[in-house]
């Protein structure tokens, strides 16, 4: 007679359907069962086919779909006060350059965001990463930028990793000190100097930030000074992502690109050398409807491109207090669908495998896969597609974190 050692589960999860978005796609495994051991999925197929098994918990889920956790690739989360004055004045005909006058626009989230101690900030930043949780990410990048300068800058990573610490979820750092110009520089290359001999170097050696991220815009820094931020992040490991192609074409998604950045977000103006120039670095495309939204803008990102030429799309929130402030991935999704055209199994993948990617991370998350990071989540819907389909309401049934609730 063989004996047979049963499998040891921590948990085991049954009674739902999976979407396990391996390769970008549905990938469908109904009434299925996963299996979690030291916070790793350890078994995961039709429950019929379960062998002998003990597990030291079981959840039967009696319905609903599961997902990877939700991945929020792009969000500048951490910032001081917030501009919900500035947005009822534009709205009574205050145009943005009076308000920038008075010193509103990004100079007031920098202003506020040096004044506010870290505890404030923390405090702040909570109850916003809270309502990303809520709506089922288990992952969220938070970008540095609204302190341009090492100390308030290693404040604000220093406040993304406690966030970290503090909650369920995993936070992934991003320097973007080359955002915009600090009030005490009128030279930008003098500042881009500044950031090359000083922060990056600091924030390399502390080990604060997972990658670096630049605006190259006509409003902010040109490609050749956010090429020579991004050599000098290079020379320290730090990976490089890149706000590009927002506003204007200025080629910096190709430069970026060829420093195989890990992601080129906004992109509504890249053209086909762009496209060709990601796909052949590997370069995932961040799509950001918010703030194509909340700004009005017309120009969609090319789409039909991207996916000609096989370039992973992501889509997140870009959480931040001007122009993109969203607390709900989920509502983004929708957005992609109806702004962008993508499909929802194009945005889940967008908020999930393709989000990780973004991140450096697809080798541990963004689909349900064994050896894989257990985050998932389970949803009471009758099918994924109901992810991108309503608007708001809470459709979380469970949010697993690390092989629990």
């Amino acid at each position: 007679m063989t004996n047979h050692t049963p499998l040891k589960f921590d948990s085991l999860w049954l009674g739902a359907n999976v979407a396990t978005m391996k390769d970008g796609r549905y990938n469908a495994i109904e009434k299925a069962a996963i299996g979690v051991s030291g916070g790793r999925i350890v078994w995961l197929s039709e429950s019929k086919n379960l062998p002998e098994y003990q597990a030291q918990q079981e959840h039967h889920l009696a319905g609903g779909w599961i997902t990877p956790g939700l991945i929020d690739c792009h969000t500048h989360l951490v910032f001081g006060g917030n501009r919900a004055g500035e947005f009822e004045q534009r709205l009574n005909g205050v145009s943005y350059q009076e308000i920038a006058k008075q010193g509103g626009g990004i100079a007031s989230s920098v202003k506020a965001t040096r004044e506010e101690s870290e505890i404030e900030l923390i405090k702040s930043a909570t109850r916003r990463l809270k309502s990303l949780m809520a709506d089922g990410v288990t992952t969220v990048e938070i970008k540095s930028g609204y302190g341009l300068s090492l100390d308030s800058e290693l404040k604000m990573l220093r406040v993304a990793t406690e966030l970290g610490n503090e909650q369920p979820v995993t936070i992934k750092r991003t320097c973007l000190a080359a955002h915009s110009m600090p009030p005490e520089y009128d030279d930008k290359d003098a500042y881009i100097d500044y950031l090359c001999d000083t922060v990056l170097p600091k924030i390399a050696a502390l080990g604060m930030a997972d990658a670096v991220d630049a605006f190259c815009e006509g409003i902010a820094f040109s490609t050749e000074q956010v090429a020579r931020y991004f050599k000098t992040a290079a020379s320290l490991g730090l990976p490089v992502k890149i706000h590009a192609e927002q506003l204007s074409s200025l080629g910096g998604t190709r430069m970026a690109s060829s420093f195989k950045a890990l992601s080129a977000d906004h992109i509504e103006y890249i053209e086909e050398a762009d496209v060709i120039a990601m796909a052949e670095s590997g370069t995932v495309a961040v799509l950001l409807p918010g703030a194509f939204f909340t700004l009005k803008e017309t120009q969609r990102p090319p789409i039909d491109l991207l996916r000609q030429y096989g370039v992973p799309m992501a889509i997140a929130t870009d959480a931040n207090p001007g122009t993109s402030p969203a607390l709900s991935l989920r509502l983004m999704m929708n957005m992609g669908c109806t702004l962008f055209a993508l499909t929802p199994e194009e945005t889940l993948a967008g908020a999930t495998i393709h989000a990780a990617k973004a991140l450096g991370m697809s080798d541990t998350h963004g689909s349900l896969e064994v050896g894989k990071v257990a985050d998932f989540v389970c949803w009471d819907v009758e099918s994924p597609g109901e992810l991108s389909y309503w608007l708001g309401g809470n459709l979380v049934k469970k949010r697993v974190y690390l092989g629990s609730e």
